[in-house]
């Protein structure tokens, strides 16, 4: 799997027509408030070009793409972090993501109502980070207050506790985003630990008219300029052009793209911000069965890959044989490679590269 995306934002502002035309999953969107109540899921494979050259090269029976789950949570209200509209609902279910596609409405139009009553990106932004930011807070004063209670016995890891958690509540409580802390191991664990909503990495989707999604226009800019303030990238996407593009061929999808003078889909675009966001790559195993890619963050080793292939690969690891993807197509496949000493056996402490081909080696 590449990773799990949550798709948050406002009523009407557009989540439900981006998720349905990104995975097709034909699900009811509406002209009114909480039409999503329960997420709805949708798999969409990560597309990766290197892929389709390996699967051709050895013509291979199968070929399988990493997957990108999307969720899409029901929009959310002032209020929500108290229970308001689906709040707890709503929150809950933003737990389970590992990061969060926040759409924001960048467009006019007068049969689409607006929960807020008009157009304003930027208002539009703060309210669902307050909503995060007022849960979390109330999550890390209950646990400063146990903390500094278990801190009297002089145990110098709650003291330690106790300097994150007020260094924590004071960033909430000045409505910045836990995801702004910079901790170190020990602050690292305890976030992980607390599971904060506002400790998630966040993509901005400005979802546009279809003349807008070339330039924009000034709400984008506005939006853009806010979410620098947070080092949170920002996808321009048009629903109605991936509402159109989900009912082409892919040949046909082409043409429509060369003729809106788009390199690329909003959803290519929106998988390569979360790749990057998140720090993910791919590495492939291939074969004449099957070729398939293979999603892991920057930094894993040969150990931690396998066992994302399998359980048992990790635990019983012995080597990987490794050839980088430039190599493998330029020695024509494994046997050139070989042939050519472009083939190396790694071991546990091997850091994988993204496009990595590999074989992996182990005990039973």
């Amino acid at each position: 799997m590449g990773f799990r995306c949550g798709i948050v934002g406002l009523p009407n502002v557009g989540k439900s027509t981006i998720f349905n035309a990104m995975t097709s999953a034909g699900i009811e969107s509406a002209n009114y408030p909480f039409c999503t109540i329960e997420p709805n899921v949708g798999m969409v494979p990560v597309p990766d070009p290197r892929l389709d050259i390996l699967a051709d090269m050895v013509n291979t029976q199968k070929k399988v793409n990493a997957q990108m789950e999307f969720l899409d949570i029901a929009g959310l209200v002032s209020g929500a972090s108290k229970g308001e509209g689906l709040g707890n609902q709503f929150l809950g279910h933003i737990r389970q993501v590992d990061a969060i596609a926040h759409v924001v409405r960048c467009f006019e139009d007068s049969n689409i109502v607006h929960v807020d009553g008009e157009i304003d990106p930027l208002r539009d932004r703060e309210t669902i980070n307050t909503e995060l930011i007022l849960a979390d807070l109330d999550t890390v004063s209950r646990r400063l207050k146990k903390t500094k209670s278990q801190a009297k016995s002089g145990d110098k890891l709650f003291k330690a506790q106790v300097t994150i958690l007020e260094e924590l509540e004071e960033l909430l409580n000045n409505g910045k985003p836990a995801r702004l802390l910079k901790p170190d191991d020990m602050g690292s664990k305890l976030l992980k630990e607390l599971c904060l909503l506002s400790a998630k990495p966040v993509l901005y989707v400005a979802n546009v008219r279809e003349e807008d999604i070339a330039d924009g226009n000034q709400w984008v800019e506005k939006l853009k300029t806010a979410a620098r303030e947070e080092n949170s990238p920002v996808v321009v996407i048009s629903g109605a052009i991936e509402e159109e593009l989900s009912n082409l061929s892919p040949e046909e999808q082409m043409d429509f793209l060369t003729d809106m003078g788009m390199k690329e889909s909003g959803l290519n675009r929106l998988i390569g911000a979360g790749y990057k966001l998140l720090g993910l790559i791919n590495f492939f195993t291939v074969g004449e069965k099957e070729t398939k890619a293979w999603t892991i963050k920057k930094g894993t080793l040969a150990p931690g890959a396998a066992g994302v292939i399998h359980t048992d690969f990790e635990r019983g690891f012995i080597k990987a044989e490794v050839i980088a993807y430039d190599d493998y197509i330029a020695c024509d496949g494994e046997a050139g490679a070989k042939e050519k000493g472009l083939l190396r056996l790694e071991g546990r402490e091997y850091v994988v590269k993204d496009g990595d081909c590999i074989l992996f080696r182990f005990n039973v």
